[in-house]
């Protein structure tokens, strides 16, 4: 986070203390709505929502033993088509 706020603060001019700030007020702001269930759109960027993953039953091969795995959901990135498509022009 700080070369982050490094580098968008020597873009923008601003001091990069407040920048590193922003940037942990954005990061929060993330977590916290997909905590709440809601999706996140930046547009030209993408779209952090929650995937869902069902209970599965795994084996721990060195044990010999097999466990259950709790359904449960994870953060998920979708990055938006224009941003694919830069990064498939930058190589």
């Amino acid at each position: 986070k700080i070369e982050l706020a490094k580098i968008a603060s020597q873009k923008t001019g601003v001091d990069q203390q407040t920048m590193l700030a922003a940037l942990e007020g954005i990061v929060d702001t993330i977590k916290e709505s997909l905590i709440e269930k809601e999706n996140v759109y930046i547009r030209g960027w993408g779209t952090w929502t929650l995937k869902h993953r069902a209970q599965k039953t795994a084996r721990n091969i060195s044990k010999n033993t097999t466990l259950v795995i709790e359904a449960h959901d994870i953060p998920y990135f979708k990055p938006c088509k224009e941003f694919l498509e830069a990064v498939a022009e930058s190589k």
